[in-house]
């Protein structure tokens, strides 16, 4: 064998806390990933590698997205700047990092320590324990720590790991690289790693799995990102429908995770447990849209199928379907003879593609799920309405919106509803075979109505309409789980994380009905996967209520105070006051009660979301009960909790109790 010498890339440290990895091609903080989009990401090591000199707009524009590209630099340049600044919290008045020059550039001002690449012999690397640098993927992190179930982050964790790795004591600044990826890679197992036993298991039942990744956005103008997100959704929701019983296609939440990374093929592939990737660009004008697409599949890297297309706007739609037959076709020749899929072409009046293009706005906002997203995509939606009144799809993300803003409680449940469920029937009026609507429709009557027949049909339905959509098994399994229906539930979870592998809603609550069913080892162990990756994920933080039904108050209250670091809301100080009063502290308790009601008042948010969570600590029944009763009232979602959750153990004997669950429907 010979030595060729091979290079392990230099880090950039600067700042007191910033590592800048360019073989790792990512940026840490105290040890920790920043995540930072490809775009951001390719300026910052331009301005690192180029410190001390101004780098005009024009070198960015032609290093970082190629010469003769044409720029909208506020939508662009600056933008991606603003993302850098945010992560490095550096204020552009007064820069550490960053300085600019208006209308010339940028110049990177501090100190940079560099270590410079290294060189070994590559024969000597494989007398190194464990595998090389580019083959750290969760999957081989799995098989170097033999987890004993995927689905169960339980049996291994990141700090023995770390010790096992450490205890051999191998003289390697490598190894010690490697151990450190490892126990941050294992620290999201339950979020990677059971992906390959799901696919193995569907390829053994004749069904495929394939992804579509984030198609790239090539006008060069950011604010065109909402059309290629909104083309990768409707790649995944063509394909999906096409034949699920023997493709099943990858959600959106997961390939979003991708999207302006570098990851390679295969890791993706192994991390989603796919057979198939579909990837691809669009650009597009005011006359014309150029889509490109490839298929490939994985095992042998092998391109089975691409094309391009030119089009004018009105066409878009057929385009979708062509392309999504054409695929669905290539990937049946694996499965055996069957007959080829067809369709009839879509073809958009000006009029139509005018409320498809608005509807695309609003899904992007929608998937964003914050207060301010999620009032964008009303608007979006409604604009999308006035201008195709017979638009059954965007009334079904009209009922969306209005439902996710009462449930988080941006707006109250009476006044919006209603509403919620007036759209959701008119899609469905327009378009029964609307599986997005029929979720909705379910959604609205589980948490509003409180009908659990109801809603147990429209989730069925939408199911039966298109199998391969993970929000409906998703919902479906949390209507299970607040009815006790918990072997169930967790059935309905588990496909719905063979769909979005990634999603971490989705593992945040599967771990929900592990704490519902009382298995508060399995659930923490599911709350503990996500928080790792998404400190600031509100559902998971049930952890909470985990720690305090095992009686272990100091974790529950260094939860709080980590989730108030990254998200200082109202439901914070809610725990606070329930944990500390479950504890015996209640001065502390009441002190938290008075901060969520400030907190709830400067956010203009549901002037009671959390009082009924904070009273359940202060040990007065009454007060507590009368919360309740008002949650009931005004049909906020709280009921629906009514059963199964633990919070309310202490007042089942109580008649009144029994009272709220017979009007929630839970009292069989």
């Amino acid at each position: 064998m010979g030595s060729e010498p091979v290079n392990i890339e230099r880090t950039l440290r600067f700042g007191r806390d910033f590592v800048l990895d360019t073989g790792l091609y990512e940026l840490r903080r105290s040890g920790r990933v920043v995540k930072l989009e490809r775009i951001p990401m390719d300026i910052l090591l331009l301005l690192v590698s180029e410190r001390g000199r101004l780098v005009s707009r024009q070198e960015i524009a032609g290093k970082v997205w190629g010469e003769g590209i044409h720029l909208d630099a506020d939508n662009s340049i600056n933008g991606a700047i603003r993302k850098i600044r945010q992560v490095l919290k550096d204020d552009p008045e007064q820069p550490r990092f960053i300085q600019t020059f208006p209308g010339r550039g940028y110049r990177f001002i501090a100190p940079v320590a560099t270590e410079e690449p290294k060189t070994v012999n590559s024969a000597r690397l494989g007398e190194l324990p464990g595998p090389d640098v580019d083959e750290i993927t969760p999957t081989r992190v799995e098989e170097a720590a033999t987890l004993q179930s995927a689905v169960d982050p339980s049996q291994s964790s990141a700090p023995a790991l770390a010790s096992a790795a450490g205890a051999k004591a191998v003289p390697s600044r490598r190894w010690a690289l490697l151990v450190a990826i490892a126990a941050v890679l294992v620290a999201t197992a339950s979020v990677f790693l059971w992906s390959r036993r799901v696919a193995r298991r569907e390829v053994s039942h004749g069904k495929l799995r394939l992804a579509v990744l984030p198609f790239q956005n090539l006008t060069g103008d950011a604010s065109q990102e909402y059309f290629s997100d909104g083309f990768t959704d409707e790649m995944i929701a063509q394909l999906g429908s096409l034949d699920p019983q023997h493709l099943a296609v990858i959600a959106r939440t997961s390939v979003m995770y991708y999207k302006d990374t570098r990851t390679p093929l295969e890791a993706i592939a192994r991390q989603l447990g796919v057979q198939y990737l579909l990837e691809g660009s669009v650009r597009r004008d005011s006359t014309n849209i150029r889509i490109t697409a490839e298929l490939i599949q994985v095992k042998d890297q092998t391109h089975i199928w691409a094309n391009e297309y030119d089009h004018e706007p009105k066409d878009l739609l057929a385009v979708q379907n062509e392309i999504a037959r054409e695929i669905a076709n290539e990937i049946q020749l694996t499965l055996g003879d069957r007959k080829a899929i067809a369709a009839a072409p879509l073809v958009l009046s000006p009029q139509e593609y005018e409320a498809y293009d608005l509807y695309l706005k609003g899904r992007y906002l929608w998937s964003k799920r914050t207060q301010e997203g999620l009032r964008g995509a009303v608007y979006w939606f409604k604009q999308a309405i006035a201008k195709d009144p017979n638009y059954a799809r965007a009334y079904a993300g009209l009922a969306d919106s209005y439902a996710i803003m009462s449930e988080y409680g941006f707006v109250p449940a009476n006044e919006y509803m209603p509403q919620a469920r007036t759209a959701a029937l008119e899609a469905l009026q327009l378009d029964d075979s609307l599986a997005e609507a029929h979720t909705s429709l379910a959604l609205i009557v589980q948490n509003y109505d409180w009908d659990w027949q109801a809603a147990e049909r429209e989730y069925r339905r939408a199911i039966q309409l298109n199998e391969n959509y993970a929000t409906a098994h998703h919902w479906y399994a949390e209507s299970l789980a607040f009815q006790g229906r918990f072997d169930e539930a967790l059935r309905e979870s588990e496909r719905a994380r063979e769909l979005d592998p990634l999603s971490l809603i989705i593992a945040a609550d599967n771990g929900v009905i592990y704490y519902f069913s009382r298995q508060y080892d399995r659930a923490i162990s599911r709350f503990q996967g996500v928080l790792d990756v998404d400190p600031s994920l509100g559902p998971a933080h049930l952890i909470i209520g985990a720690y305090v039904q095992e009686g272990r108050f100091k974790d529950a209250l260094a939860d709080v105070e980590q989730w108030r670091r990254v998200s200082d809301g109202p439901w914070t100080w809610a725990w606070e006051a329930y944990v500390s009063g479950r504890a015996g502290d209640f001065v502390r308790a009441r002190h938290a009660l008075q901060e969520l009601q400030r907190v709830n008042r400067s956010a203009g948010l549901d002037p009671e979301q959390g009082f009924d969570l904070a009273y359940g600590g202060l040990n007065d029944n009454e007060k507590w009960l009368a919360w309740l009763q008002k949650a009931a009232l005004r049909h906020t979602y709280v009921p629906t909790g009514f059963k199964v959750d633990p919070l309310y153990d202490p007042l089942r004997s109580d008649p009144r109790f029994h009272e709220l669950l017979r009007r929630a429907g839970l009292d069989r």
